[in-house]
């Protein structure tokens, strides 16, 4: 199963300067329990975003056609096909990220985890594709309202592929 995670602002965007939009504690909670224990395919950008690098308790999977720089604890491929086909035995394979990795996966997701955030955020400079609702089908919504920890209202969602 190949499963995209993202969190989503009301305008499209995932990010600015190379960092998420905002700190959101129960949705960094939730990327943690849906995560561990797979296989994370991102590209070299958002490995580069991550504080403490590769993330721990996962294949860490980064897309990119540069041989030359490491990226400790992480295997390299060029293609998101490449790295799909060989590690498709798992039971679920998550897309983490960044936008051109989204984009090159969203057609062939089975499953999406979008956390969207209430909230338009001017500044941001990378945007998830568009979700069209005739191929997928909502399965669970949790809302969520703004407090101490979370400046914004945002939902918890699960979509799967219609068939």
């Amino acid at each position: 199963m190949i499963t995209i995670i993202a969190a989503v602002a009301a305008n499209g965007a995932i990010g600015v300067d190379n960092r998420l939009l905002c700190r959101m504690p129960n949705d960094l909670r939730r990327f943690k329990r849906l995560t561990t224990g797979h296989t994370v395919i991102m590209g070299r950008k958002t490995f580069e975003s991550l504080p403490k690098g590769a993330l721990p308790d996962r294949k860490n999977v980064v897309l990119s056609g540069n041989t030359q720089t490491p990226f400790l604890g992480c295997e390299r491929y060029d293609r998101l096909e490449t790295a799909l086909n060989i590690h498709q035995p798992d039971s679920e394979i998550f897309i983490i990220g960044g936008a051109s990795v989204y984009k090159q996966a969203i057609d062939i997701a089975d499953k999406l985890y979008i956390t969207f955030i209430h909230h338009f955020f001017d500044r941001a400079d990378v945007f998830f594709p568009e979700i069209e609702e005739f191929d997928w089908k909502m399965t669970d919504a949790e809302d969520h309202p703004a407090d101490e920890q979370h400046p914004y209202p945002y939902t918890f969602a699960t979509f799967i592929r219609k068939k």
